[in-house]
């Protein structure tokens, strides 16, 4: 008889092989023999819902299913042709079933935090405090996940290797697939005393600590990884990683362009005319910025290595620019535009006549 394979994991064709992975976890927890009163229909229903996971997780079967019905018979790998065994471990620890053999500890997941800079501790690096909450060990049964004074059994259904084995009949003869024990979760241990404090998982939820050195020269956006500082393994599980997000927070004066820096600074006329010296801060200190006479707007002045840290470069520096913008005064006393109209007489330049005021301009009318 034609079988729903959709309908026996009570997922929507459309489901992500996700979903299918979380809904065979659950109902071979809870339709297997040793969770369940053993009658016939439960395992009979057991049997289908293996054989509907097997088919939907390997994406061929899965078309195959999903053009032709459960009636083919290419259902169910009978032609060798699918991974559904390695999805089946994937879907409860994180094994692989062509490995063979007992599965190692799951590796905990990798966490993330953020750090916020300013723009000097990007450039030159150095040491930044990070708070992130996460899974540790327990340190009441040391990752075991057994109450103290207790330990770990071995699994009775697996027998401690964490896999088992069925042989089923086919077009082919007979084949044999295995598949993670369902009572222990393929650990192949179980815990008839969990601890109190962590509930046999071995690992407890705490705030953490760290102290993060930022490499000098990281810009907004980079990331730091740091292997095996992320969460701890379920019962022993080695830790993931911990990825540092950086951020930089905007500087009152200076932007960052790649490894340069760059800031516009306005310039009086006469300093750019004539020239002059200016003090002026870097992140390193004060320099002498020197405006040649003549100097124009959109002059780019160079400080050499007074930039951004270039990362992994042995500590070799971007330059700092300094764009100059020449400033126009809008108000002037009646001795600088007399100074003014000299020069342009100099220059044999004619510019606009000076500007009357009301009552010269009403007694120019009555003349």
């Amino acid at each position: 008889m034609a079988v729903d394979y959709y309908q026996a994991l009570g997922v929507a064709p459309d489901a992500t092989t996700e979903q299918i992975k979380k809904a065979y976890r659950r109902l071979a927890r809870e339709l297997h023999p040793d969770a369940s009163t053993g009658d016939a229909t439960t395992e009979a229903r057991f049997r289908e819902v293996t054989e509907a996971y097997e088919v939907l997780s390997d994406p061929e079967q899965r078309a195959r299913f999903d053009r032709f019905g459960s009636d083919d018979p290419g259902m169910g790998d009978l032609f060798g042709g699918g991974g559904g065994l390695g999805d089946l471990f994937d879907a409860f620890f994180g094994g692989d079933a062509r490995a063979g053999g007992r599965p190692g500890p799951v590796s905990g997941p990798d966490i993330q935090g953020t750090i916020v800079l300013d723009l000097e501790d990007a450039v030159f690096g150095g040491t930044q405090p990070l708070s992130v909450r996460t899974a540790v060990v327990c340190v009441t049964c040391e990752a075991s996940g057994a109450k103290p004074g207790t330990y770990a059994e071995r699994c009775t259904e697996c027998q401690g290797s964490g896999q088992v084995r069925r042989s089923r009949q086919s077009i082919l003869g007979q084949m044999v697939t295995a598949a993670p024990c369902p009572r222990c979760g393929g650990q192949g241990e179980m815990i008839a005393s969990p601890c109190d404090d962590c509930g046999g998982d071995g690992r407890v939820i705490e705030e953490r600590e760290f102290s993060i050195d930022v490499p000098a020269g990281v810009d907004d956006g980079s990331t730091l990884r740091l292997p095996g500082k992320g969460a701890a393994g379920v019962r022993g599980g080695p830790a993931g990683d911990l990825y540092v997000q950086i951020r930089v927070h905007e500087h009152e004066r200076f932007l960052r362009r790649g490894d340069d820096l760059y800031e516009a600074v306005s310039v009086s006329m006469v300093e750019a005319a004539l020239g002059a010296h200016r003090s002026y801060e870097t992140l390193d200190g004060t320099e002498d910025l020197i405006i040649r006479p003549g100097t124009q707007t959109g002059t780019v002045l160079r400080l050499r290595r007074q930039g951004a840290t270039v990362l992994q470069a042995g500590g070799r520096r971007g330059d700092l620019l300094v764009e100059i913008v020449v400033e126009t005064p809008t108000e002037l006393s009646d001795e600088e535009q007399d100074l003014l109209r000299q020069m342009a007489e100099i220059r044999g330049l004619e510019v606009a006549p000076p500007d009357e005021g009301f009552f010269s301009k009403i007694k120019s009318a009555f003349r």
